[in-house]
């Protein structure tokens, strides 16, 4: 017996169901693409923070996360904060986390601009293992000083680190960080010589500063800016190349004696490469609305911080130039970590 053939139009939806099929196959096979992209997000969020509660990252990470949860259908946002080796150990962890949209990193120019050129190596690489999505804020640091030390300004800091060389103790952050890159361009331009002391994160150097174990930190504004206003610390300059409108009387380095002077800080989201494009718009969508917000942008500003917020594409092309920038800095101070 003859079997009887469909027709070409019927051959034609046979297969179009057959490929429609297969797709769907090949995409429910691949972790993180059909399932991860409709259901995202499916539980809550993690920011990743690499470096101890309390410091200008973790303020504004926190900041963040209490909008971006309601943005995403009211997921709850967790801190997690991984301090250590300048926030290289924050962002490995990142770095290796599900590329799913549920672990996002608050990178920062010391992670994604000055460790590649400080460190001899690195475990994570800032440009291959990371979805930038946007800047958040851009930071000014500060010059605080403890009240006991002997000097009250920038030019009679730099007499006195002349006269005592390497008796000077400055804080950071961590190997890495922007403040102690500000620091050793600092040392670099004023030609003295200061001991470096690294910590695990901003919160425990300001700690020590506030108890007189060390002289000097460049601090975040953020962080720093409390204290200053409350008295127990005093403010000698910022490090940008025009003032902050939170502390107009306090100079800028390059004013108060170091020609050339400039540093800023500056902070952004990123989720693991290998992302899907659909949730990673979703999370930009969202980080958009959230830094267009007006209580956002007043809260960042009442740190001493300008709120930004940009394409993944502008971020990047940011990042590229600001690696090249503190390539150069860090090449100039003959700073180096193993």
């Amino acid at each position: 017996m003859r079997k009887t053939l469909p027709s070409v139009g019927g051959r034609r939806r046979l297969l179009g169901l057959g490929l429609a099929s297969m797709a769907a196959g090949l995409l429910g096979a691949v972790p993180g693409v059909a399932g991860a992209q409709a259901a995202f997000p499916s539980k809550p969020i993690t920011i990743i923070v690499p470096f101890s509660a309390g410091g200008t990252t973790d303020i504004l990470a926190r900041l963040i996360g209490q909008q971006l949860g309601p943005e995403l259908g009211g997921q709850t946002v967790v801190i997690d904060n991984r301090a250590g080796a300048g926030g290289n150990i924050g962002a490995q962890a990142a770095a290796r986390a599900a590329a799913d949209g549920h672990t996002l990193f608050m990178g920062t120019v010391g992670t994604h601009a000055i460790n590649a050129s400080l460190y001899k190596k690195l475990p994570y690489d800032p440009v291959k293992d990371f979805a930038p999505l946007t800047r958040v804020a851009v930071v000014p640091n500060l010059l605080v000083t403890h009240p006991s030390v002997p000097f009250k300004t920038v030019p009679e800091m730099i007499a006195y680190a002349r006269a005592n060389p390497g008796k000077l103790t400055f804080g950071s952050p961590g190997n890495g960080s922007s403040p102690h890159i500000s620091g050793e361009l600092f040392k670099s331009l004023a030609k003295v010589d200061m001991q470096h002391i690294p910590y695990k994160g901003s919160a425990p150097a300001m700690s020590d500063l506030l108890g007189g174990q060390i002289d000097v930190m460049f601090d975040n504004m953020p962080s720093a800016l409390p204290h200053v206003k409350s008295g127990k610390l005093r403010a000698l300059a910022v490090t940008p190349a025009r003032r902050s409108p939170e502390l107009p009387s306090v100079p800028t380095l390059a004013e108060a004696g170091v020609p050339g002077y400039e540093a800023t800080s500056w902070f952004g989201l990123y989720a693991p490469a290998g992302t899907p494009p659909q949730v990673l718009s979703r999370l930009h969508g969202a980080l958009t609305k959230v830094l267009a917000s007006p209580e956002v942008q007043k809260k960042i500003a009442e740190q001493g911080a300008e709120p930004v917020s940009e394409t993944p594409e502008e971020f990047a092309a940011f990042m590229r130039r600001e690696t090249e920038k503190w390539a150069r800095v860090v090449r100039e101070s003959g700073a180096s970590i193993d």
